[in-house]
């Protein structure tokens, strides 16, 4: 479904990779570690490289490893002391380190990126099969785990490349988006020696049962003229499955959703994935105009899905299919059954309609959510929220310096922190087409745009603004480590 996972769906839109091997040869400049862009200029890298990671980190009996895939661009590292930017792939494959704002920040801090798939996700499958057995291990507390172990990894084998001996650290800095903006703030929480701070992009910090906010945001962002309209086509589509099911799930290509909830859910999502992603418009300025010259307006919606949700977007009727869900095999698409495990067992999320004036169908609802988590992992599986928030701090996570952003349009920024403190900044980036980790990607946020460009956002004044918030608690919160680094060699 449209959560989470969208941000890491985003940079999925390119072939599987073939295995390249784990070195990238001599240093051939003194300042400078040089792999050059990828081809396409969307990628900083897409060079493979591998990394034994331990199964169970809470075991020390279980010794078994796993190949974990991971990606290094070193062009702009200044050696041998300059810092190193881990950015974090959150619930979906990871293809490579995407050229978005994260490079600029890279090149004027002279900064070196690395970035580590999760497990399961992508390459990074501990297992030949997903059955319901064997995802045990798949867990945001063994994700955090993996990131501490790789980040060890990392630095000695850079110590060995550039010849340093002893226990040598660079100054590193943690980066997410989404569910990885999460990892990125739990990250400094449970292990602050090992980075100088994070940046927590539309981090999803607190786990919600059930998630009525996130209609609710869908409804003000999209604003009193769109609103209505959605209100209608959904009670329209509603309608139509009783006069005429097959014909109404044929019109949006989803005949093999036999669950009609799931058909609904993919009619709610296919709505709010202009609004999170930075397009608004392209849901709104067609539909409202269909419904002023009276014309149909479920075709004007099947259209918009058509043309938008799944040509430009990607969006796949399959996505919802529990057929599809059921699946164990490893293919591309696993992804969705993996992050729907995380929601059924640690952070819920569900999308649920609210009780009152909402978007999506109320069908959508508490017992919708948990019958699918039974169908899909057998009875018994229930996602522990308040574990979850008991364990993090939810929203109240006591830490220092993460550095958290929200785009205004967002439905996921109340599952985030928007209070502001001054070890905890907190900014919301104001604009219409501001949604899912705007700050990092610019405008709108899917497709994506080269560097992160903000000047397709309707306010690129309220986006530069955070950004340079950014970029002062980075340099302050880098030289502040430095100075640790320093007094502890």
């Amino acid at each position: 479904m449209t959560t989470a996972i969208g941000y890491a769906l985003l940079m999925t839109f390119t072939v599987l990779l073939s295995y390249t091997s784990l070195s990238h040869g001599l240093l051939q400049d003194p300042r400078r570690i040089s792999h050059g862009l990828s081809a396409s200029g969307k990628y900083l890298t897409r060079d493979e490289l591998w990394f034994n990671q331990t199964l169970d980190h809470f075991s020390p009996y279980d010794h078994r490893k796993f190949g974990q895939r991971y990606y290094e661009y070193l062009d702009h590292l200044r050696v041998p002391d300059g810092p190193i930017f881990l950015m974090i792939c959150g619930e979906g494959p990871c293809n490579g380190i995407p050229n978005d704002y994260l490079s600029v920040l890279a090149k004027k801090f002279e900064a070196g990126v690395v970035s580590l798939e999760h497990r399961y996700y992508g390459k990074s499958s501990p297992f030949n099969s997903l059955a319901t057995e064997n995802l045990k291990y798949l867990s945001s507390k063994q994700a955090l785990s993996d990131l501490a172990a790789f980040r060890e990894y990392y630095q000695d084998s850079l110590n060995v490349k550039l010849n340093r001996s002893g226990k040598v650290d660079n100054p590193w800095f943690f980066f997410g988006a989404s569910y990885s903006g999460a990892l990125s703030a739990w990250f400094r929480l449970k292990f602050p020696h090992l980075t100088c701070g994070s940046l927590a992009s539309s981090a999803v910090v607190r786990a919600v049962y059930e998630y009525f906010e996130y209609d609710q945001q869908i409804g003000e962002s999209v604003g009193p003229e769109c609103k209505p309209v959605l209100q209608e086509i959904n009670k329209l589509v509603e309608l139509g499955l009783k006069v005429n099911n097959k014909a109404m799930k044929a019109l949006f290509n989803a005949t093999e959703l036999d669950v009609d909830a799931d058909f609904l859910y993919l009619i709610a999502d296919a709505q709010v994935v202009a609004v999170q992603y930075g397009n608004p418009d392209k849901l709104c300025v067609p539909l409202v105009e269909a419904k002023k010259n009276g014309s149909d307006l479920v075709e004007a919606y099947a259209k918009y899905v058509r043309e938008y949700c799944v040509e430009v977007f990607g969006l796949s009727s399959k996505t919802y299919s529990r057929k599809h869900l059921l699946d164990t095999r490893i293919t591309p698409e696993s992804a969705d059954r993996l992050w729907w495990f995380q929601t059924c067992t640690e952070v819920a999320y569900f999308q649920v309609a609210p009780g009152n004036d909402s978007i999506r169908s109320h069908q959508i609802n508490t017992e919708y959510h948990l019958d699918l988590c039974n169908s899909l992992f057998g009875k018994g599986v229930y996602p522990e929220v308040d574990a979850t928030n008991l364990y993090y701090g939810g929203d109240r996570i006591a830490a220092t310096k993460i550095v958290f952003t929200n785009g205004s349009q967002d439905p996921w920024r109340h599952a985030s922190k928007q209070t502001s403190s001054p070890d905890l900044p907190s900014y919301i980036v104001n604009c219409h087409n501001c949604g899912h980790g705007s700050d990092l990607r610019g405008c709108p946020q899917s497709p994506m745009i080269i560097e992160g460009d903000s000047k397709n956002c309707s306010s690129p004044d309220a986006v530069n603004k955070v950004r340079q918030h950014i970029i002062e608690h980075i340099d302050l919160w880098l030289s502040e480590c430095r100075g640790v680094l320093r007094s502890s060699m």
